[in-house]
């Protein structure tokens, strides 16, 4: 991974990245309580920005936490860390704790003024080798908690099975809970069975992707069939193609799964179709507002 770019956000005041802190008593930093958004950005112009910022507004309520800013303010906020940085392709990371008190206790304090951090860093692009060849996963069953629908800060299991992947030199890990495939530690998870792409309903289980409902508008456009629905492990492993769709990944092809080949083991036809629609979107939007 690239190295983030110097300008950050905290707390209203635009410090130098390696310059920025916050107490040692936020809650973010003593218990997790905290939720983020990670927004891709095309050219300088960020991706689904109301679908993430709806998405961090949903996990801060979920929390109760305030959101401490309009909508307005957020895209504000967002364009000059952008600007800051030399604008171009990017993510920006946002990331609301509940604050820091003085002292250490479960129970949160509603009084206390969020913690707002955000920075931004090069966007990872995939190579000529893994749009030719693919990505490889593992699977390990899911041991996180039961509320994966909010973007907490808290994210101990994930990392966890992000490690196991990356141990053995795979990309990412596919979670499986009582016989059926959820998500990846950090990416949506598609699969396509006979021409047609099906992905697991959200539920508490799974975060709710914003690249999952793009997967879903451009699968109408092209005419591809979908279903949401359980994915079975025996579904997964038959699977004529499986796909990891994420903010920084956009929409990638899996070509094997636990050493075993997905498919022929070459990116599938559907995924195909799928990248360059996903491109065609891209360029669409480069102009609009957002």
């Amino acid at each position: 991974m690239a190295d983030p770019l110097p300008i950050c956000h905290l707390n209203g005041e635009w410090p130098a990245l390696r310059e920025a802190r916050i107490s040692p008593l936020d809650r973010s930093f003593l218990f997790g309580d905290g939720v983020y958004e990670v927004v891709p950005v095309f050219e300088g112009r960020p991706f689904r920005f109301a679908e993430h910022f709806d998405r961090l507004s949903r996990s801060l309520a979920a929390l109760h936490i305030r959101d401490p800013h309009s909508r307005d303010a957020w895209r504000a906020l967002v364009r000059e860390l952008m600007q800051r940085n030399g604008g171009g392709d990017m993510y920006v990371y946002v990331q609301v704790s509940r604050g820091a008190e003085y002292g250490r206790n479960h129970a949160p304090f509603p009084d206390v003024a969020p913690t707002v951090f955000a920075f931004c860093a090069p966007l990872p692009k995939p190579s000529a080798a893994q749009l030719e060849q693919g990505l490889q996963c593992v699977t390990a069953p899911d041991i996180r908690w039961a509320r994966c629908d909010i973007k907490s800060v808290a994210l101990l299991g994930n990392v966890m099975q992000r490690q196991l992947s990356a141990e053995i030199g795979a990309h990412e890990t596919i979670l499986l809970k009582d016989g059926q495939m959820m998500e990846a530690s950090a990416s949506t998870v598609h699969v396509v069975l006979g021409g047609v792409i099906v992905t697991p309903p959200n539920s508490n289980e799974i975060l709710p992707g914003t690249t999952r409902s793009v997967v879903k508008e451009l699968a109408d456009r092209l005419g591809v069939p979908r279903e949401t629905r359980p994915v079975s492990e025996a579904e997964l492993r038959a699977a004529d193609e499986v796909w990891l769709a994420s903010a920084t990944r956009n929409v990638s092809a899996v070509t094997r799964v636990d050493g075993a080949p997905v498919g022929d083991g070459k990116p599938g036809p559907v995924w195909q179709k799928m990248w360059a629609a996903f491109l065609q979107l891209q360029a669409e939007l480069r102009d609009q507002p957002w």
